[in-house]
């Protein structure tokens, strides 16, 4: 490979993901994500990867900001579909998270997301709101959104996420 001045380089830095998940089974998880947003719990590491951070946490609400770049471009120039994507499972299923009790996790079922408009790394940083639409015992549902830096919405999604103890060893 060459390391021509066209060549970039990124390096990504993240801390040990088991930390986080041994505090699930004694903190619920709007706690467990208030502690993440202070940086007293590590963050997971995908959001090194994207450069993904939350910012705000409440009941049934969690708004991430994300800071998008040239490593996350497809080949026509623009961020990845799959950056918006993630952004977007996160926030939607970190906002069921915040009104999960201690002891319980959750997983993706499915996710539905429109894309509005392109995004670049001009367009950070992005705001992505999730926000629970309908709790429930062993299925959630939840939307949310993704707007750039000059207000305009650019994906909007929706999805079902699983709700399930988690085992303890």
């Amino acid at each position: 490979m060459s390391t021509d001045s066209t060549t970039r380089e990124t390096t990504v830095t993240w801390t040990d993901p088991s930390q986080g998940p041994s505090l699930l089974p004694t903190m619920d998880g709007i706690d467990f994500l208030r502690k993440m947003a202070a940086g007293e719990v590590p963050g997971a590491p995908i959001g090194a990867h994207i450069g993904m951070q939350i910012a705000e946490v409440g009941e049934g609400t969690v708004t991430f900001h994300c800071h998008p770049d040239e490593s996350h471009y497809n080949p026509i120039g623009m961020v990845h579909g799959g950056l918006v994507c993630t952004l977007l499972d996160s926030a939607l299923g970190c906002a069921v998270h915040t009104t999960l009790p201690a002891g319980t996790g959750y997983t993706s079922i499915e996710i539905k997301v429109n894309y509005l408009r392109p995004v670049s790394k001009d367009s950070g940083p992005l705001v992505c709101t999730g926000r629970v639409t309908k709790g429930g015992r062993r299925v959630a549902f939840a939307e949310g959104e993704v707007v750039d830096n000059l207000g305009k919405t650019v994906a909007t999604a929706s999805g079902s996420l699983l709700i399930f103890p988690l085992e303890t060893t």
